[in-house]
C-alpha cells in the first residue's frame, strides 16, 4: 500500500484535517443551515473547486512533457468578459445574459487554449516559452476589457455558478465532479489517454507508430484552456466581482504543486487524475489551515513551500531508500543468511 502513488498525498491530507481538528473540535461537523450543508470540509470543497478543475487541466498538459503558466492569465479573462457581460444587466428576471456571459467566457478561454497549443504543436515553441507569453499578455488583456477596474457583478443567477447550491451541495462541486467524470471517461475509456502518455513518453516513437503528436498537443492545451475558464466563472462568481490584475494570481503554480503532489512526473509520460484532485485539496485545506489556526498570512507561501516539499520526498522512491536504505540492506542481509544456514542444514 505505501507503494501506491496515492498513499502519501491521502496521508498528508489526513494529517492535515486532523491538525485542524486538534485547534477545532467542530472542524468535521456539517450542519444543515437554509436547506444547505454548512461547515469547514464543504468549505474546503467550495474554494478549491476552481483550482481543482484548473489542476485536472494541467495534469493532461504536463503528461504530454508540457506546461501551461497561462491558466491564472485566463481565469483573468474568463471572469473578466463574464463579468462585463452580465454586470451591465438590470433584470435578475432573465437568463439571457448569463447564458450569453458563460459562452463569451468559455469560448475566450478555449481560443487561449488554442492559441497556446499552436505555438506548441505548430511553431515548435517550447511550452515554457510558449506560456508564459499568454500569462502576461493575458492579465494585460482582462484588464483592457475591465478597463483596468474591479468590475462588481449585480446579477443575482450569476452568483448561482460558485455561490449556488443544488440538492443543500454547492453547485462548484457538481462542476468539478462533472468535469473529473467526463476526463476520466476519455482518459480512461477511449484511446485518448493511451495517446497522450505516448507522446508524453516519446514524441519522435508515438508519430512513427502513427499517432499524430501535434494534434494530441493541441487538444490538451485546448482542455487546459476550457478547464482555466470553467475555474474563472466560478471564481468571479463566488466573489461577485472580477479583477483583471489579481484574479487567479499565482494560480498555475499552485495547479503544478498539485499535479506534481498526485504524483504525475513532470517530465510526461502516465498521469493520475485522482491524485491531482487530492494534491489541490491538500493544497486548499492547507490554506484553510493557515488562516483558522492563526499563522500570520505573510508566512502562507513558506508553509506550503514546505509543506509541499516533505510530500514530494515521501514520494520519490530515492528519498525513501536513502532513509530506510540501512534497514533494508540489513533485512536483505539477515534473509540472505538465513537462507544459508537452511541450505547447510539441508545438506
Amino acid at each position: 500500500m505505501i507503494k501506491s502513488r496515492l498513499f502519501w498525498p491521502v496521508l498528508i491530507l489526513l494529517i492535515i484535517l486532523a491538525i485542524n481538528l486538534l485547534f477545532d473540535p467542530g472542524f468535521f461537523q456539517i450542519e444543515v443551515k437554509n436547506g444547505h450543508l454548512t461547515g469547514s470540509l464543504i468549505d474546503i470543497l467550495n474554494r478549491g473547486a476552481p483550482l481543482i478543475l484548473i489542476s485536472l487541466g494541467m495534469t493532461l498538459v504536463i503528461a504530454t512533457k508540457g506546461i501551461d503558466l497561462g491558466v491564472g492569465s485566463v481565469i483573468a479573462m474568463s471572469g473578466a468578459i463574464a463579468a462585463m457581460t452580465v454586470g451591465s444587466s438590470a433584470s435578475n428576471d432573465s437568463l439571457v445574459p448569463l447564458f450569453t456571459g458563460i459562452a463569451f467566457a468559455i469560448g475566450l478561454s478555449m481560443a487561449a487554449g488554442l492559441w497556446n497549443g499552436l505555438l506548441v504543436s505548430r511553431f515548435g515553441i517550447q511550452p515554457i516559452v510558449a506560456t508564459l507569453v499568454l500569462m502576461v499578455a493575458g492579465r494585460g488583456i482582462a484588464q483592457l476589457i475591465t478597463n483596468g477596474q474591479i468590475t462588481t457583478i449585480y446579477y443575482k443567477p450569476y452568483s448561482f455558478i460558485g455561490g449556488g447550491y443544488l440538492f443543500g451541495i454547492p453547485f462548484s462541486v457538481y462542476i468539478v465532479a462533472a468535469v473529473f467524470c467526463f476526463t476520466l471517461f476519455m482518459t480512461k475509456r477511449t484511446a485518448i489517454g493511451l495517446f497522450i502518455q505516448s507522446v508524453g513518453t516519446n514524441p519522435e516513437a508515438s508519430r512513427l507508430s502513427g499517432i499524430n503528436s501535434k494534434n494530441i498537443m493541441l487538444l490538451v492545451y485546448f482542455f487546459s484552456g476550457f478547464c482555466a475558464g470553467v475555474g474563472g466563472l466560478i471564481l468571479s462568481s463566488n466573489v461577485a466581482s472580477a479583477d483583471g490584475n489579481n484574479a487567479g494570481l499565482w494560480y498555475e503554480l499552485d495547479a503544478i504543486l498539485a499535479v506534481v503532489i498526485g504524483g504525475t512526473s513532470l517530465l510526461g509520460g502516465r498521469f493520475y487524475l485522482m491524485g491531482t484532485v487530492i494534491g489541490a485539496l491538500i493544497i486548499q485545506s492547507l490554506t484553510t489551515t493557515i488562516y483558522s489556526i492563526g499563522i500570520p498570512p505573510e508566512t502562507n507561501l513558506l508553509v506550503k513551500a514546505i509543506v509541499v516539499l516533505i510530500v514530494c520526498l515521501l514520494q520519490s522512491p530515492a528519498f525513501r531508500e536513502k532513509v530506510l536504505g540501512k534497514s533494508k540492506r540489513k533485512s536483505y542481509n539477515n534473509i540472505s543468511q538465513e537462507n544459508n544456514e537452511q541450505g547447510v542444514n539441508l545438506s
